[in-house]
């Protein structure tokens, strides 16, 4: 059967992809699963420089969820160029490398530098981090923004260029319609959605950064509709996240009209979780006699 999927210039074998910060670098995950058998995978956020992420404690679980505010942490890009890659060049799924800065100068100059590895088949800009030089505020949450930097992007790379959209805004088809108007290639959504948590006996917060971003199960609900909205508004691939740990929920993005989708926390419970969609998925169509065309976008009404 085929599963294959066109992003951009990007083809993957099927549309069972896992997200930034939850798969690693990829060959953590070597042990639990064959990562040749999945569409791809995105490595954790990569910046210029080598970050050592946000103080302890860094993790919290929630109701059907966790709080994470690891910080992008992240070896940097010339390690990740010199050492990581080496490692995970002959893989045969796409290598999608997600990518974050805190100005629109070093995303651009970013973007040059991971360019430069022929092997990366894609790269997923990450816009929840904040611009340093607008008093913080996430680049994600500015459509002028968001389409001007894509536009940038896409003049010095010839790589795939998805978008990673923030939930954190009032209205994400606006942002999906500037990226697409940037020149994207794909959006992905959603991103994890602001929270945090107490320590009720100490009156303290748990977080050592205070806040963080929630995931899980408990945020599908929120970015399956969000996915809906921004497929029906955009004419470039969505690809959707958000809770998803079951067969039942990559069906569930595919019919709301994803073309992949990307598995995120549950990689911590069921670390071989993406290969078992890919068999799952597969077996799904087979039993109904359906392509995987036919099920994407298939939602009525």
């Amino acid at each position: 059967m085929d599963l294959s999927v066109k992003i951009g210039k990007m083809t993957l074998q099927n549309p069972i992809l896992t997200a930034s910060g939850t798969f690693g670098y990829g060959p953590e995950f070597s042990d639990y699963l064959d990562l040749n058998k999945i569409g791809g995978f995105c490595t954790k956020g990569i910046s210029i420089e080598p970050r050592g992420g946000n103080p302890a404690p860094r993790i919290v679980e929630t109701a059907s969820g966790m709080l994470n505010s690891i910080g992008l942490e992240n070896c940097g890009s010339e390690a990740f160029l010199k050492k990581v890659m080496p490692t995970i060049k002959d893989v045969k799924s796409a290598i999608i490398v997600n990518f974050y800065a805190g100005t629109e100068e070093d995303f651009i100059r970013l973007a040059e530098i991971l360019s430069v590895d022929e092997r990366i088949d894609a790269l997923e800009m990450n816009l929840s981090c904040p611009n340093v030089k607008k008093g913080g505020s996430a680049f994600g949450a500015n459509p002028e923004l968001i389409e001007r930097l894509t536009k940038s992007i896409k003049n010095v790379t010839d790589k795939t260029l998805i978008v990673k959209l923030s939930p954190n805004v009032t209205d994400i088809t606006a942002t999906a319609l500037a990226a697409e108007s940037g020149g994207a290639d794909s959006v992905s959504l959603i991103n994890t959605l602001i929270g945090t948590a107490v320590d009720r006996e100490n009156r303290t917060f748990i977080l050592g950064n205070k806040i963080g971003g929630l995931s899980g199960p408990a945020i599908k609900p929120v970015a399956l509709r969000m996915v809906w909205q921004v497929a029906k508004a955009v004419k470039i691939p969505v690809i959707g996240m958000g809770g998803i740990s079951n067969l039942e929920d990559v069906l569930d993005f595919l019919i709301v009209g994803a073309k992949a989708v990307q598995i995120g926390a549950w990689n911590f419970i069921n670390p071989s979780i993406a290969a078992e969609m890919v068999d799952g998925l597969e077996n799904y169509l087979k039993e109904r006699k359906e392509t995987l065309a036919e099920l994407t976008g298939s939602i009525k009404g």
